[in-house]
């Protein structure tokens, strides 16, 4: 999906804010496959969406998503004309993009963190966790991790090897230094995106995403 090995910081505050068509939210992007591509032509697509007002949702024909409740006391959707209740948050659902989905809010506003992904293109899986995770990113396939409650910290780990040999003195500082280097601070809704192989612990005491992506067999 993207060659050789990448670790980058997407910061929320960097996002620009769309507004619906209709007016019901806006949408800020977190990161696409390929990058910059358009509606019409992402493989996947990753997303935060503030929902202000009752009304359907966006078709996309060949699409899954993923919905997780993130801020709000959630929605009462009809998916395909069945009913689906979304009020616990931090609860991943999966429904298909392509199904005519109709929203009704139960009590105010809400902001959705939503993955889509072209269902014969793309594998996607997403979790949300707390504590502490060991996470590796195998080669061919893409990570993004999301603070969605709260802060959050992402250790890089160490290559083999790495200070083997040091000093006690100025050796075990410069150590200590890569060390803090190879921590990132993580605020509300700043996202980390990492391809390639690659390992790395996650901590957070809130909620954060883990979303693995790859390209099926073949594309």
């Amino acid at each position: 999906m993207a060659g050789g090995n990448e670790v980058r910081i997407l910061r929320a505050g960097d996002r620009a804010a769309v507004a619906w068509k209709n007016g019901g939210g806006v949408t800020r992007e977190i990161a696409a496959w390929p990058e910059g591509a358009s509606m019409a032509d992402f493989g996947w697509r990753i997303s935060l969406a503030e929902v202000a007002a009752d009304g359907p949702f966006s078709a996309f024909p060949g699409v899954d998503r993923t919905l997780t409740l993130a801020e709000g006391a959630g929605m009462d959707l009809t998916v395909a004309g069945a009913r689906r209740l979304v009020d616990e948050r931090y609860a991943p659902q999966d429904f298909p993009g392509d199904a005519p989905t109709d929203c009704r809010l139960l009590d105010g506003p809400v902001v959705n963190f939503n993955v889509m992904y072209r269902r014969d293109r793309v594998r996607a899986r997403t979790a949300v966790v707390r504590g502490a995770l060991a996470l590796r990113a195998e080669p061919g396939e893409t990570l993004l991790l999301v603070a969605l409650q709260g802060p959050a910290e992402l250790e890089a780990e160490a290559e083999a090897g790495a200070g083997a040999g040091a000093g006690a003195g100025a050796g075990a500082e410069a150590e200590a230094e890569a060390e803090a280097e190879a921590v990132v601070s993580l605020g509300p809704y700043d996202a980390v995106l990492i391809t390639g192989a690659a390992a790395c612990t996650l901590r957070t005491r809130g909620r954060a995403a883990v979303v693995r992506l790859a390209a099926r067999p073949g594309r």
